[in-house]
């Protein structure tokens, strides 16, 4: 098949006309239907104490975009035999600027921009990554940063975005033994450019009210916790994919929350990703990081 039949599986396809004049399409949404048809349903604070948590089951998408997920995902393994076959073979551009997604980002490149691949070297040779590593270029032909086709319930003013590797993010040089059944379980995340400690964020109880859409309740709640050194192994495990997010998003312009979801919560297992929610900061914000 050609890039252009493939691209209908993608495309934004109107198929009715809401009172607001912005279209109900089928497959991913526009960010215009996003903000109409979809609300946000978490506010900054909630992400960022659901993503603290450790507990990622919580995050979820609007349920009426679920469903539509769902069906236009149908269609995708009927077309391509399974999701990764989409995202291998069409979807993701290795080392290549996203020119599909429908959602824009604050760090969209120009379209003219000299898009050669690259894979980490040293001396001139390359190297074999045995995993993800803080310094791999943003055009490596290893990874590939898109948005989010369809993004979780986030506000407006956040960016989800996607990094997919083509190398382990979990990795026994990073994950020791002890650790190992909690990071299977409730994977890891972090978060950069805060000016805040977590210890300010809202409580998961002051969240239940926004949760108890999906039938969330206290007793569903799992909030993960060892001890001390378990806590510092754990965010040790996390140190590469901390530092590629500060190179990436600058934490004097960015606020994130990233996390990377246990295999259990994998909706494309078999391709390893890092979530970003990323909030670009205001002026004032920059001006006082930087004082």
């Amino acid at each position: 098949m050609t890039i252009e039949t493939h691209t209908v599986l993608l495309r934004h396809k109107p198929e009715k006309s809401s009172v607001t004049t912005v279209a109900v399409g089928y497959g991913p949404p526009t960010k215009q239907e996003l903000l109409v048809h979809y609300p946000a349903r978490f506010t900054w604070p909630q992400l960022k104490a659901i993503v603290n948590s450790g507990d990622l089951g919580l995050l979820k998408r609007d349920k009426r975009l679920q469903l539509r997920y769902d069906s236009w995902a149908a269609d995708i393994k009927k077309e391509y035999g399974s999701l990764v076959n989409f995202l291998w073979n069409y979807r993701l551009r290795w080392g290549k600027r996203d020119i599909l997604s429908l959602i824009p980002s604050a760090l969209d490149e120009p379209e003219d921009i000299n898009e050669h691949r690259s894979t980490p070297t040293r001396n001139g040779s390359q190297i074999e990554l045995e995993y993800f590593q803080a310094d791999i270029p943003f055009h490596s032909d290893l990874i590939c940063i898109i948005q989010n086709d369809w993004p979780y319930s986030v506000p407006p003013g956040v960016e989800h975005t996607l990094v997919w590797s083509r190398v382990p993010i979990f990795h026994p040089a990073l994950v020791p033994s002890s650790i190992e059944a909690r990071i299977q379980q409730n994977g890891l995340c972090g978060f950069t450019g805060s000016n805040t400690s977590v210890e300010h964020l809202p409580s998961l109880e002051s969240c239940l009210p926004t949760l108890a859409e999906w039938g969330i309740t206290i007793e569903s709640i799992c909030i993960p916790r060892g001890s001390e050194e378990d806590e510092e192994m754990v965010r040790n495990a996390g140190k590469e994919v901390s530092a590629f997010v500060k190179r990436r998003w600058q934490e004097n312009k960015w606020e994130t929350a990233w996390f990377v979801n246990p295999p259990r919560l994998q909706s494309v297992p078999g391709l390893a990703h890092i979530h970003v929610f990323a909030r670009k900061k205001s002026p004032e914000e920059t001006v006082s990081w930087d004082a």
